[in-house]
């Protein structure tokens, strides 16, 4: 290939290269095609940044490509065969969000392929409905084997297992050999075994988990299902038991600061202590002196640990209804790392100096030992500055809470400045009886108090990614990049829909999209437009470059509040004790060296832990309206696919399938920019945020499936081509009584 000369060239002329030579574009072969060397390499690198936050070029792994496609060549993992027999993929590429179906296309001599394999392929756009890329295989990389959660049912030669994967109605067969005893109703966790063959596929039994119907059962299934690490080794537990309370020594004395934690009621780990106190500066009129003191987890984590190489792997807690899986062993974090009233902790401090307008002007850090004077929590500090102390809360009121309150109220102005996005999207929560059954399903409180802590976490957070800036320190930036065009483009069109209006052809900010969302508060479309623009929003992540955080419309953001739970916190507390020489456990070599791959591993396990409350909560939702099928329900539709409508129930805020085939004969034309379907012979058009009756047709809690039929549109009722009227039939009516077979009680 022949050389170009330098200078560096235009971005045009970059993507232009890189749509024409999608086989070379890696960073070196482009410095290479345009001849850039030397220090030329630096502004190619911000060039090619520059073209990924506009949205012109992504990345994946290390290459470049043409914005909305996948790279020509790809590692992707084979997925379960579809009904029909066909091979599906997903790519393992790096950076790759809402992942394109991909059909596998066998070539002659190629090796057979089953679930789990990963293989590298040359890659096609074909644009059909079904699937958007073609795959042909270049070589076999390996495998791992299949993994799947189910209810067993025995049977006269071994037994079956029914996925409860929503969605997943593929069985597996199960020798008698490899059932490791398990009973007929019981819940399993199994893998694949052997090489495909005719009929259904094989697997073996590796773990017994009990009834699938018992309380707490849920979370359990998503533990396994998406593979959370939910017991310590050996190892793990020997460091964390060795550990002991910190003494003074290397340390300032913190213990004379009235600190405060204020948390959940049910609150199980206390990292993060706070105090206000006016500012007597003459020169400052107005302001405050704003501390926020956490747990030194870094003291008791240390690199290259059992216990550091744990956290890692973990990356943060994962939170459900009924139990909480640790970052870390409980006697780190509900005893030695939490902050508890009245006695001495380790703690990582920082003293903020802010102005009347909530501004901060100076910080200080600092590794310190404090003594909390009181644990409490939101309601209770929230009723007394309202007006209602209790006895713990009434001392503490004028020299502790009023000056938080005041400090937060000058905060507030700082954040309207500032504008972060504001969405107002009520979160609900799932409340559990002794027996772990769903007691009621309510809307979490959003108290002042809330939000006070989260203004002073998210200051601390800023002085943090500062201080290391300042430093020239790495570390892990919590990372939240702006919406691509594809994406802003697509909630335009709902705005535009809606008789609303976002501004084209300027920089996005996000008073922008406040402005939007200003626009449709108190309407109809209220919902509609929080949800979609949600949708715009890309992913936040970690990585040690900074990229600044688009929600929170700031410049240098990192996560130090809530070491305990979360490893990328961690990194930031090692990040200071090594910039300041505060010891010998501040971020390793190895830390350093590392530092993307950590990054990428705790984005990760962030997802993972995401998913998992997430499917978690459906089942339980699905449990408590498993009574209630037939009952008729109203809701919003909140998203639209070719296959079907997702609802969200306004009572509960659980989430409902209506299988488009449920919706008469008629073809409904698919428009994904709208995010509508619109029916060929009616002419309805139904999409994001439209108000909706529906009536609940299945609920299999096992699963957290819920099968609704659509009764209104908007009030009118629901115009139904080619189908007599009456209760929606699953097409497959016998995989959906296996399905509601999967709720009896093992023998």
């Amino acid at each position: 290939m022949k050389t170009l000369p330098s200078p560096l060239p235009s971005k045009d002329a970059i993507r232009q290269w890189i749509t024409e030579n999608p086989g070379l574009s890696a960073k070196r072969d482009i410095a290479k095609a345009f001849g850039i060397k030397g220090d030329a390499r630096i502004e190619l690198k911000a060039m090619l940044r520059a073209l990924e936050r506009e949205g012109v070029v992504e990345k994946t792994s290390r290459r470049f490509h043409e914005a909305g496609t996948l790279p020509p060549v790809a590692v992707l993992q084979v997925l379960p065969p579809d009904a029909a027999g066909d091979l599906y993929a997903r790519p393992l590429e790096e950076g790759i969000v809402d992942a394109p179906r991909i059909l596998i296309i066998p070539q002659k001599g190629d090796p057979a392929l089953g679930a789990g394999d990963r293989i590298l392929a040359r890659l096609a756009k074909v644009d059909l409905d079904d699937y958007v890329y073609e795959a042909r295989l270049i070589r076999a990389l390996g495998s791992n084997p299949a993994k799947v959660l189910g209810v067993f049912r025995s049977g006269s030669e071994g037994g079956r297992i029914v996925p409860v994967g929503k969605g997943d109605d593929k069985e597996w067969r199960v020798s008698s050999d490899l059932t490791m005893g398990a009973k007929d109703g019981e819940l399993v966790e199994a893998e694949a075994v052997g090489a495909r063959r005719l009929g259904l596929p094989a697997a073996r039994v590796v773990a017994r988990l009990g009834d699938p119907s018992g309380p707490r059962a849920a979370s359990l299934i998503a533990i396994h299902q998406h593979g959370i690490p939910d017991s310590f080794p050996d190892a793990v537990i020997v460091e964390a038991d060795r550990a002991e309370p910190v003494g003074l020594k290397g340390r300032e004395d913190l213990r004379g600061l009235p600190l405060v934690t204020i948390d959940p009621v049910d609150a199980r780990d206390r990292d993060d202590a706070v105090l206000a106190e006016v500012d007597t500066d003459p020169g400052n009129p107005g302001g405050f002196i704003l501390w926020v003191a956490i747990a030194d987890v870094a003291h008791y984590v240390t690199p290259g640990s059992a216990l550091d190489r744990e956290a890692r792997k973990r990356g943060n807690s994962t939170y459900f209804p009924d139990r909480v899986v640790p970052m870390l062993p409980d006697i780190l974090s509900g005893d030695l790392c939490s902050l508890h009233e009245g006695v001495d902790r380790a703690c990582l401090a920082v003293r903020m100096v802010i102005d009347a307008d909530g501004q901060k002007r100076s910080h200080r850090f600092l590794r310190g030992l404090m003594r909390s004077v009181a644990s409490l929590h939101y309601a209770q500090v929230q009723a007394a500055v309202d007006g209602t102390p209790d006895a713990v809360t009434a001392p503490l009121l004028e020299p502790v809470l009023q000056p938080l309150y005041a400090a937060y109220a000058a905060l507030v102005r700082a954040r309207s400045l500032r504008q972060p996005l504001d969405l107002d999207l009520p979160e609900r929560k799932i409340v559990l009886d002794d027996a772990g059954k769903v007691a009621s399903v309510a809307f979490k409180d959003r108290l002042e108090a809330h939000k006070l802590i989260e203004e002073c976490m998210i200051l601390a957070n800023v002085a943090a990614a500062e201080e290391l800036i300042r430093l020239k320190r790495p570390l892990l930036f919590r990372v939240h990049e702006e919406p691509s065009p594809l994406k802003l483009d697509s909630l335009r069109e709902v705005a535009e829909g809606a008789g609303l209006t976002l501004a084209k052809g300027q920089v996005l900010k996000t008073q922008h999209l406040n402005r939007l969302l200003s626009q449709a508060q108190g309407t109809e479309f209220d919902e509609l437009i929080n949800i979609s623009t949600l949708r715009s929003m890309t992913q936040a992540y970690y990585h040690p470059e900074n990229f600044g955080h688009f929600g929170l419309a700031l410049r240098n953001y990192a996560h130090f509040t809530s070491p305990i739970r979360r490893y990328s916190d961690l990194i930031v507390h090692r990040a200071l004790i090594a910039g300041h020489g505060w010891g010998k456990d501040g971020l390793s070599p190895w830390d350093i060296e590392n530092l993307e791959e950590t990054g990428k591993l705790i984005s990760d396990a962030e997802r993972r832990s995401m998913a998992a409350e997430r499917d978690t909560n459906d089942r339980y939702l699905a449990a408590y309206l498993a009574d209630r099928v037939g009952a008729e329900f109203a809701g919003r539709i909140s998203g639209v696919q070719r296959f079907g409508l997702f609802i969200r129930l306004d009572e509960t805020g659980a989430d409902g399938l209506i299988p488009i085939r449920s919706l008469g004969r008629e073809f409904f034309h698919y428009d994904e920019g709208s995010q509508t379907l619109r029916g060929s012979e009616t002419g309805v058009t139904l999409g994001l945020g439209q108000k909706v009756t529906v009536r609940l047709a299945e609920a299999v809690p096992v699963t957290g499936g819920l099968i609704l039929e659509l009764l209104a549109v908007e009030g009118a009722a629901m115009k139904v081509a080619g189908r007599k009227p009456g209760k929606y039939q699953p097409r497959k009516p016998a995989q959906a009584a296996a399905k509601r077979r999967l709720v009896r009680k093992p023998r």
